[in-house]
């Protein structure tokens, strides 16, 4: 005698039998299926996890951390009940149905947390900041979560998964108007990555986004930056296709950071050099060996060609923003730390009506920023202390002390 048919006889009708007798296999299947789970997880994957923290690999404290083997311990209950859908009678396709769709959901939730947990393996490895690919794992999994949707929807109307294919074509012109961000995100993302535009720890400069800082991720849609505010913005990577950007990368990997920033000499104070000045000039060491062959050069070519010296328009003269512009240069060399066979040069510029601008232009080799804008800070403060020696003079506008000191006069 089953216990469907004692139910049978023990009830007033057959419809009240059938609902006490699903309400109790449904409680004996939910109770199987705890205390399976219970022992899964309380027995089995314990000692799983403890195994991979005491073994020597790292690779599967990563697939723990992704949860992946209680993912697929999910896959259980769902087996568990399709086993048991028999007891069901007429509602057995029904359950099983469900089953089905349940497993079909928990496997791709497995392949999720598998590729989440390769992404972070590979993370691990430094070429991963060369070539990431969490946009190409992104793919993989949009791919797992078109077939289970199709498996899924195929079952539920009990169609062959090629007559749902058949369709596509049909809709694709409206998929494509309707995600159509999407896909151009999804090409630029791969365009970004594959023809190694940007990497993981890239500072770049986006002044359209007003972003500026390092690159913390690249994913098929979208580009993750933290600025230098400690902010963070998250940029399409369309953008980095269709829009311009500055990738200071090439500046790190050439180990040297530019300096290009000018003054300005107020022009009523660039001279000839007096006797004077020239001896003046030679006691300083930066500039004595240069002072001491430019003095004779000059004085060589003058003799050479009978020049009357007595007027300083003739001949070779010196003037003192050419000793300035030499004093700089070896003054640059001596005390900075510059980046290797890398150009170095005080130059003068165009001159225009707030004076000549003088640009200094060299690499350091300390590409670091607080570093970098110290150094340059350094020498344009000696620059500002030492040009009076020079008998120069910068170019700057009146100031309100300067009309009252004339109001005095």
């Amino acid at each position: 005698m089953t216990f469907y048919n004692y139910l049978l006889s023990s009830l007033p009708n057959e419809f009240t039998a059938k609902i006490i007798y699903y309400i109790l296999i449904t409680i004996a299947l939910l109770l199987a299926c705890s205390i399976i789970n219970f022992l899964v997880n309380r027995v089995v994957l314990k000692y799983i996890t403890k195994y991979i923290k005491n073994n020597k690999y790292k690779w599967d404290d990563v697939l723990l951390d992704a949860k992946l083997f209680q993912r697929i311990a999910l896959i259980i209950p769902g087996l568990l009940i399709y086993m048991f859908a028999s007891f069901y009678d007429n509602l057995q396709d029904i359950i099983q149905k469900v089953a089905i769709i349940y497993i079909l959901v928990i496997i791709s939730l497995v392949f999720r947390s598998l590729l989440a947990a390769i992404d972070s393996i590979y993370k691990q490895n430094p070429v991963s900041k060369e070539r990431p690919i969490k946009g190409l794992l992104q793919i993989i999994e949009i791919a797992v979560y078109v077939v289970v949707g199709i498996a899924v929807i195929s079952y539920l109307i009990d169609k062959n998964p090629i007559y749902l294919l058949s369709g596509v074509g049909a809709v694709t012109a409206v998929v494509s108007l309707i995600f159509k961000d999407i896909i151009i995100g999804f090409v630029s993302g791969i365009q970004l990555v594959w023809n190694d535009m940007l990497r993981i720890g890239d500072w770049v400069e986006m002044p359209k986004y007003n972003t500026d800082g390092d690159v913390l991720d690249i994913t098929l849609y979208s580009v993750k930056i933290q600025n230098w505010d400690k902010t963070i913005s998250t940029i399409p990577t369309s953008a980095f296709i269709t829009d311009s950007f500055k990738n200071w990368k090439g500046m790190r990997e050439y180990g040297g950071r530019r300096v290009k920033r000018s003054f300005l000499i107020d022009l009523n104070t660039i001279k000839i050099c007096s006797d004077e000045m020239v001896e003046r000039f030679k006691k300083i060491d930066f500039i004595s060996e240069y002072m001491e062959e430019i003095t004779k050069e000059i004085e060589n070519y003058n003799k050479e060609n009978i020049i009357n010296t007595e007027l300083h328009i003739n001949g070779k003269q010196l003037t003192n923003l050419r000793v300035f512009r030499a004093y700089l240069t070896n003054y640059l060399k001596n005390t900075i730390e510059l980046r290797p066979s890398s150009t170095t040069i005080v130059r003068q510029l165009a001159p225009t009506e707030n004076g000549i601008p003088i640009e200094i232009y060299l690499f350091v080799a300390d590409t670091r920023w607080v570093n970098y804008e110290t150094i340059q800070a350094d020498v344009f403060d000696h620059i500002l202390a030492v040009i009076d020696i020079f008998e120069l003079r910068m170019f700057q506008n009146p100031t309100g002390n300067d009309i009252k000191e004339l109001m005095k006069k």
